[in-house]
């Protein structure tokens, strides 16, 4: 029960921190809730979290070949992951997501359509399997004492964190879309970049305490 809840609430965070950087399908899903109603961007937001279950999913494959390198090396790795998600959070919170933002077309399309743009403009991007190795690494999601049907089950929570923050997303966007200024993504960015900053800090730091020992 214990190393269920472990990969349960790792899985949880993984999936959110890999989907909350405010990207292209990021704006994609807004304009989509904006001029098409919260179910589009729904969709859009489900292919893009099949998508980051992808590369999750092909992360953990590759790097389970290395695992007892993974197990041997584990406080440098943490900290080389951590040092890597420093650099996303900082680039995250740099950036102004507003200025990416063209405008969508008028044409309407089906929630399918919807759900394989959403796929494909995440999959186009394959530079995420950084961000999701820093992840991997920062959480200890990889660890040998867990049995397979654990990471089933955190595979599977990965992709409810992702699916629950397109949910939230197109929720408050739904909610607020009389008053939405497309300025509040940069603040977006600034707070999901200052997480990621924080959990890297403190990755770093155990990292260091542990080799320290």
């Amino acid at each position: 029960m214990e190393d269920i809840f472990y990969m349960l609430w790792r899985g949880l965070a993984i999936g959110i921190l890999v989907s909350a950087p405010m990207g292209p399908v990021g704006m994609l899903c807004i304009q989509r809730t904006l001029n098409k109603g919260r179910k589009s961007g729904l969709y859009t937001g489900f292919g893009a979290a099949v998508s980051d279950l992808f590369y999750c999913i092909l992360t953990g494959f590759g790097l389970s070949f290395i695992e007892g390198f993974l197990e041997r090396n584990q406080d440098i790795i943490q900290l080389i992951g951590s040092a890597v998600l420093i650099g996303f959070g900082l680039y995250i919170f740099r950036q102004n997501p507003s200025h990416k933002l063209k405008k969508a077309p008028d044409a309407a399309t089906s929630h399918k359509t919807d759900f394989i743009s959403g796929f494909l403009f995440t999959f186009s991007n394959p530079l995420i399997l950084f961000l999701i190795v820093g992840l991997f690494a920062r959480f200890n999601f990889l660890m040998p004492e867990i049995r397979f049907y654990h990471y089933i089950i955190g595979f599977i929570f990965i992709l409810g964190g992702a699916a629950l923050w397109w949910y939230l997303v197109t929720l408050f966007v739904d909610k607020v879309r009389a008053h939405f200024n497309l300025r509040s993504l940069w603040l977006i960015n600034r707070i999901i970049g200052s997480i990621i900053f924080i959990f890297a800090a403190v990755g770093i730091a155990t990292s260091i305490i542990n080799m320290a020992r």
